[in-house]
């Protein structure tokens, strides 16, 4: 078995019919790759479905009754693949006909040990808001729109292929994406279960991945259409909000705080630029935040200058601290902090973050007042209860 295509599946029956049909009529050999639905529900619906393509795909299905959560279902899937290559898509996902063979030939029929990333053409990552009702077409309309797209002057569509790719993980989405199933068990690289909802997890996913010394590399000639669906934005914006802060707290990196304040597109456009702002603001290579105590409190030494290893370029920083006190250095600017609101005692903001331009200064100063009790910035000016006053007078409030 060369390919096992994974899909999360939990209530979106019409969408799976059309998927499933565009699978069964891949290019591929239908003894050449399986499909495995990790589906969080007992649906006689979803089983007379399934049973429908049973001469025409080899199809598992695994049922489990847990509460749905996409991280779950891709897992449930992913160890019941039996292929050389594990393939996620969504229920949503529709493949052109060549995709399977052609993500096979390109990227995996010598054993390569690479993440290929295909095009997900329609998928607008929740910013097109609301939608109450859909009406899918047949497979043939929903293929002639892409052969359509396909072949236009702006193609290739996906927003991810019309950016520099400097990020590598921050286009792991899953709507397409593949990987070894080696690499799958050597390196661990299930979906963390803890990221709940929608939003995130795959990027974290793929973080992973490109830390296991894996590439992931974006194939224009592989791609598939994002079906209609209902969607719920503010719900999808809140569960990808608490999911970004999980993704920062477990690998604070600056790639990561970033793509958190900036969105993972628009991040690769920025890393460029925005390493250079830190390197010109530190004198350095970057900025760091300290953490230590003061006066037995956690505190915060925002805008630390760091070397390329992202160790501190000097040991000043240590006399803002309690005297023998542990201070953790994190390869952090602070536009984006792994903290909750109001978990820091105190924040201090160093007098490089000033040299920064103001659409990262502003970043700081208002994640800095968002974590802690107690802002001082190394001008005097001291951000108090959520006001700046500087002796006793409001400045600037509107800046945070």
């Amino acid at each position: 078995m060369k390919l096992s295509v994974c899909i999360p599946y939990k209530a979106r029956l019409d969408n799976l019919g059309i998927a499933l049909e565009a699978l069964a009529r891949q290019t591929i050999g239908a003894a050449d790759f399986e499909v495995i639905i990790g589906a969080m529900e007992y649906s006689t619906e979803l089983i007379a479905l399934c049973a429908g393509f049973r001469d025409r795909l080899n199809l598992v299905t695994a049922c489990s009754s847990r509460e749905f959560h996409i991280p779950r279902a891709r897992n449930l899937a992913m160890r019941n693949a039996t292929g050389e290559v594990v393939v996620q898509i969504d229920a949503d996902t529709m493949l052109a006909p060549e995709a399977l063979q052609r993500l096979y030939d390109y990227c995996f029929a010598f054993g390569q040990r690479g993440c290929a990333v295909g095009q997900v053409v329609g998928y607008d990552n929740n910013a097109g808001g609301d939608i109450d009702s859909v009406e899918l077409r047949p497979y043939e309309e929903h293929l002639a729109a892409l052969r359509d797209m396909a072949s236009a002057p702006d193609w290739p569509a996906d927003p991810r292929f019309q950016v520099d790719h400097n990020i590598s993980w921050a286009f792991a989405w899953t709507g397409l994406i593949a990987l070894p199933a080696a690499a799958v068990a050597a390196d661990r690289l299930y979906f963390d279960e803890s990221f709940r909802g929608w939003g995130n997890d795959d990027l974290e996913w793929g973080y992973r991945v490109c830390a296991s010394g894996i590439p992931i590399v974006l194939r224009p000639d592989v791609y598939g259409l994002h079906l209609p669906h209902t969607r719920d934005a503010a719900a999808n914006t809140l569960t990808a909000t608490a999911n970004a802060g999980r993704f920062l707290r477990k690998w604070p990196r600056r790639d990561v705080e970033l793509a958190f304040l900036a969105g993972d597109t628009r991040a690769n456009g920025l890393w460029p630029s925005y390493r250079a702002s830190l390197a010109r603001a530190s004198d350095a290579t970057g900025l760091g935040v300290a953490v230590g105590a003061v006066d037995g409190g956690t505190a915060l030494l925002i805008g630390v200058p760091l070397d390329e290893a992202d160790y501190p370029v000097g040991r000043e920083h240590l006399a803002y601290f309690d005297a023998g006190a542990n201070v953790e250095i994190l390869p952090l600017t602070g536009i984006a902090l792994p903290y909750e609101p109001g978990e820091v005692a105190l924040g201090r903001i160093g007098p490089r973050i000033a040299r920064l331009p103001a659409v990262y200064r502003d970043a700081v100063l208002a994640e800095a007042e968002r974590v802690s009790r107690r802002v001082v910035v190394d001008d005097g000016v001291v951000v108090d209860d959520g006001v700046v006053v500087d002796d006793g007078v409001v400045v600037d409030e509107d800046r945070l």
